[in-house]
């Protein structure tokens, strides 16, 4: 059992200050609180900043270049998309085996979306579903030849 100390009993009466949180930034950019603050006599400190809301890039020494063009001339332009004859080999083996879109998409563990999307060349070519398509369907996408096995 817990022992209580025998000595007497008094009471603490020193103040104990509970101080206000610190004011976000967004708070102090509100011109609620800062009326509020000018009223209750705080000082309120306004700055201009320089340029501010201004694009003075435009007439520097280097002119700006574009994002796009950057990558344009460092990369190529775009991705390697999927073949023609890789789009009709698996259309026509999927189709041999009487398979719908769906149906290969769950027999490869892929949504029906990538299916489509090699099926009409949108897609950028991953080896590791191209040799799941070849697994199911039993045609060779990979490679030089494009015909069945």
């Amino acid at each position: 059992m817990p022992s209580r100390s025998t000595g007497a009993i008094t009471q603490d009466w020193e103040p104990v200050v509970l101080s206000r949180r610190k004011p976000k930034s967004a708070d102090l950019k509100n011109s609620k609180a800062v009326n509020q603050a000018i009223r209750a006599g705080a000082g309120v400190e306004t700055l201009k900043k320089f340029d501010g809301g201004s694009n003075k890039k435009a007439w520097t020494a280097e002119p700006a270049v574009h994002a796009r063009k950057l990558d344009e001339s460092t990369e190529p332009a775009g991705f390697e998309r999927v073949g023609a004859e890789v789009r009709q080999a698996i259309q026509k083996a999927r189709l041999a085996k009487k398979m719908s879109q769906a149906e290969l998409a769950k027999h490869i563990n892929e949504r029906v979306q990538v299916v489509q999307e090699y099926e009409s060349g949108k897609a950028v070519p991953n080896q590791a579903v191209l040799a799941k398509m070849e697994r199911v369907l039993d045609v060779k996408l990979r490679g030089k030849t494009h015909s069945h096995k």
